[in-house]
């Protein structure tokens, strides 16, 4: 069912008055690199994970001693080059309160996959997830991982007004960077209705809504449509939603936020009696 929504406290997962931006279509490119035009990676899992995905094209790899130490099997499996180097260089490189962990990976932005692929890809597994304008670079790193957890079938974000697939972004999803598809969209609206368009049911989570999440509704294919933190679901997002869903709270709190809604979403959409193999 579908109820005009407030600014959820905490949590807002729908709500907002923000016009949708027009701009350009959803056809695969590049994603967004850090800064200067180069993708860096940092921390030991993302840069492990990254050294596992072929599709990584490593363009300097700097790692401290004991970086070097741990990393050691998948920098032999790539036959990766290293440069050695002080903890202190990649506190210049990045920043004093980096948590770099002695690994930085220089790379460029993978592939990314078009609507259509994530549409195939969710007509038979698990959910897209779809947000609108999150810009926390550890919000969406969360997601990611809550998306590789979960099985999701990818990502949907806008083209501006989302964090770089790389930094602080890949070290929050500790590997989930690298395997979850992620696509960038010049207008969330376009994509919205090419999702509909593909038989893809929409799920926007809006803490106002009258209908609860529930699980034996999020069979394939589903997108869920997640706001941002403050303003959540914009207008136009929430009224290109096919419904709009409440997480259910028994505590005191009746919020969370854009993270932890999404695992929560993802969790229920995981038991979707959709998804269980025949017999159970």
């Amino acid at each position: 069912m579908k109820k005009a929504a407030r600014r959820e406290a905490g949590g807002k997962v729908g709500a907002g008055n923000a016009r949708e931006p027009r701009a350009g279509d959803a056809r695969p490119s590049r994603t967004p690199p850090d800064r200067d035009g180069t993708v860096r990676i940092f921390g030991i899992h993302a840069v492990e994970a990254a050294l596992a995905n072929p599709a990584r094209r490593i363009e300097r790899l700097l790692l401290t001693e004991n970086a070097e130490r741990r990393l050691a099997s998948g920098v032999t499996s790539r036959s990766a080059k290293c440069e050695r180097v002080l903890p202190r260089r990649l506190d210049q490189m990045l920043g004093a309160d980096t948590v770099h962990q002695g690994a930085l990976l220089e790379t460029e932005p993978l592939p990314e996959p078009s609507l259509d692929d994530l549409c195939a890809a969710a007509t038979t597994g698990g959910p897209l997830v779809v947000l609108d304008q999150v810009t926390d670079p550890h919000n969406v790193g969360a997601i990611l991982r809550s998306c590789a957890v979960f099985g999701a079938a990818g990502l949907i974000m806008t083209r501006r007004h989302s964090p770089p697939l790389g930094g602080a972004l890949a070290k929050t999803a500790s590997g989930a960077l690298e395997l979850v598809p992620v696509a960038l969209v010049g207008n969330l609206a376009q994509a919205l209705t090419d999702l509909a368009d593909a038989g893809v049911r929409r799920i926007g989570l809006d803490g106002e809504a009258v209908a609860e999440l529930d699980s034996g509704s999020l069979g394939p294919p589903v997108a869920l449509v997640l706001g941002a933190e403050g303003k959540g679901l914009r207008h136009l997002t929430r009224t290109l939603c096919d419904d709009l869903c409440r997480i259910g709270a028994a505590g005191p709190l009746a919020s969370l936020n854009v993270s932890n809604a999404a695992a929560v979403a993802l969790y229920a959409a995981s038991l979707s009696p959709a998804r269980q193999p025949r017999g159970t």
